[in-house]
């Protein structure tokens, strides 16, 4: 795997180093705003992401309550519509019970590169998000992968069955665990800076998977300076 050490999340010039969960819906806003930002500076060329897991079932030591990510929708589509969006549609039983196999996919798609690993990351946030599908199932994973038209199905099938990338996982949820990383999405730059939720401040109402989110502010600017600071370094 082409990470940094485990201990140092600061990335190479041209690199944005993304901490975050699949589940996240935070983190869903903040990886299509990356995309639509580089993609309207022209930075496609010289901007990848580096995605690492923060994986909140690790971290929280269960799975996601739905009721939590339920209670996100509206309000998140709310504020980044074009990410993609809707309440849960398919069988309450296919609602996935781990992220862990598609963050690892994400990572073992990094030997093809950082399009395929990006891609393939930007492809399972948007088929649970958006098309309710079961992201834990390796079927799914692997049927995403083929519609990203950027990752080799067959080289990533070889590195889940040996299970190459489980490693930087467990390295990576180790890292998450400390103060170094705040949060799901928390993002790193060249330059030594980082920027946890960058540009929402949000609070809750109630209970995670009782209340709310209530957004205090959200500036989508910020994805402009982030990565036209981490194209200069």
């Amino acid at each position: 795997m082409p990470d940094a050490a485990p201990t140092d999340p600061t990335p190479p010039p041209g690199v944005v180093t993304v901490f975050s969960d699949i589940w996240c819906s935070f983190a869903h806003i903040a990886v299509h705003r990356l995309h639509t930002t580089r993609a309207r500076l022209g930075l496609e060329e010289r901007v990848s992401f580096d995605l690492r897991a923060f994986p909140l079932e690790l971290l929280n030591d269960a799975p996601s309550p739905r009721p939590g990510t339920d209670s996100e929708v509206a309000r998140m589509a709310a504020l980044e519509p074009a990410a993609g969006w809707q309440l849960w549609q398919a069988k309450d039983w296919l609602y996935p019970s781990t992220t862990l196999p598609a963050l690892e996919a994400v990572l073992a798609a990094k030997e093809q590169g950082p399009r395929a690993s990006e891609q393939l990351d930007l492809g399972l946030r948007r088929a649970f998000w958006a098309e309710s599908r079961c992201v834990s199932h390796r079927k799914v994973i692997l049927d995403v992968a083929a519609e990203t038209g950027a990752v080799d199905v067959g080289a990533l099938a070889g590195a889940l069955d040996d299970g190459r990338a489980r490693r930087a996982l467990s390295d990576q949820a180790a890292l998450s665990r400390t103060d170094r990383v705040d949060c799901s999405p928390h993002l790193f730059l060249p330059d030594g800076s980082d920027h946890a939720n960058p540009g929402i401040d949000v609070r809750w109402e109630g209970a995670y998977g009782i209340g709310w989110p209530v957004i205090a502010s959200d500036d989508p600017k910020v994805y402009q300076d982030i990565l036209l600071r981490a194209a200069a370094v």
